[in-house]
């Protein structure tokens, strides 16, 4: 047994891991629990499914502008700063959403600008996870499988979103907005009370002229895998948003499934992602050269999941693929994140860790528009997009990460 300090230490961060972990849990709700109620939204709002996916890809579009801008702003005054307003002003978007869809005759516009205050306030908490982890653990084997928790915390959200997106939409099938600021306030709660001061870096004092000369000078010695890990990033989240964005709509339009069966049913596969991403976590430990490799067979697994969507459209064949294709983006995230925390300097962490959550948005952004646009056309445009992009991904990841 440890002494009293040592395990009121080990506490202490559990409850920190715990705090960091709602931040991407519900931020993840907030935004992918509306993924599989696009079609009622379509109905009920009476728009395109083009302008539909706009309820998603808006949100993104304004983080990845507002990320960078959070990254430089955390490390220059402190993570916790940066956080709290930002998960204030995420459940104020959720509440001007959720107000315009309740009472405006036409309230596409203003759910939109409440999408976009939701992106601004994920800007500057979301992306700050990663190098707070960072910041509190100078293990290399802990902090990565702290990392695996923290995409497991991601890809849980993805899981609960559909069952739970379904079952408040069918209440009302604007409620889902109005969760969002009772989600903020859980997360900001255990942000407040959960991170210690000493737990969190201390602010610098460098001049911006300074720090841009510290963040060329990263670019500079790290050019070649920085790149490749944030392209990948941005792959693997457009593969998913946008398989995720098929599979609802063709098990709504085509099956039927609708409600809490197509979120229990979407959840399956979003599972094996969630689960994938804890035990890579776990495992990769501080080995780099493991990293790379199981970023490369992740990428492999989900490019061959994507390439045979079209030889069958039965729910359990297409079901069956997201799951292997969930497993594959599962192992692969935690590397990732892992490969950038660990082996960059504390004073630019924030802002290289937020370039790379801002490319992961790019994914998120553009996977639901490009598959609503092709998903007029033949199939296999649609298959050979998301293979082609895989494939680049694996090259990449093969040639460019360089342990």
């Amino acid at each position: 047994m440890g002494s009293p300090e040592k395990n009121e230490e080990k506490l202490s961060k559990r409850w920190a891991i715990i705090s960091l972990a709602s931040v991407p849990l519900i931020m993840t709700l907030g935004n992918s629990m509306l993924i599989p109620i696009l079609p009622e939204m379509e109905k009920e709002l009476d728009i395109s499914k083009l302008q539909t996916s706009y309820i998603i890809t808006v949100y993104s579009v304004v983080a990845i502008i507002f990320i960078p801008f959070a990254g430089y702003l955390s490390d220059r005054f402190g993570r916790k700063k940066i956080m709290i307003p930002a998960l204030i002003l995420t459940g104020i978007g959720g509440i001007v959403a959720g107000f315009a869809a309740w009472k405006l005759e036409n309230p596409y516009l203003f759910i939109l600008i409440g999408r976009i205050l939701q992106g601004i306030g994920a800007s500057g908490a979301m992306p700050i996870v990663l190098p707070l982890v960072g910041d509190m653990f100078r293990d290399n084997e802990e902090a990565s499988a702290t990392l695996g928790i923290i995409e497991t915390s991601n890809t849980v959200g993805k899981v609960l979103s559909p069952i739970l997106g379904a079952l408040l939409a069918g209440v009302i099938w604007y409620l889902p907005f109005f969760s969002i600021p009772l989600f903020s306030t859980i997360s900001l709660l255990l942000i407040i009370f959960l991170i210690k001061k000493d737990e969190e870096r201390e602010s610098n004092t460098i001049s911006l002229k300074e720090y841009r000369h510290l963040i060329r000078d990263v670019f500079k010695e790290h050019l070649k895998w920085l790149i490749a890990v944030f392209i990948i990033g941005a792959i693997l989240m457009f593969i998913l948003f946008g398989f995720l964005f098929y599979l609802s709509s063709i098990l709504e339009d085509e099956f039927s499934y609708k409600g809490v069966i197509k979120g229990l049913l979407l959840a399956i596969p979003l599972l094996a992602l969630s689960i994938a991403s804890y035990v890579s976590g776990k495992k990769i430990k501080d080995n780099l050269v493991v990293m790379k490799w199981v970023t490369f067979i992740g990428i492999v697994i989900a490019g061959i999941a994507v390439a045979l969507i079209p030889f069958m459209k039965y729910p359990v064949y297409l079901l069956s693929i997201f799951f292997i294709c969930g497993v594959g983006i599962g192992i692969a995230l935690p590397s990732l994140d892992a490969l950038i925390t660990k082996s960059l300097k504390q004073t630019v962490r924030g802002s290289i860790t937020s370039i790379y959550s801002a490319m992961r948005f790019i994914g998120v952004a553009g996977g639901p528009p490009a598959i609503a646009v092709l998903m007029k056309y033949n199939i296999s445009w649609m298959v050979s997009l998301l293979t082609i992009f895989a494939l680049g991904a694996g090259v990449l990841a093969f040639r460019n990460i360089d342990p």
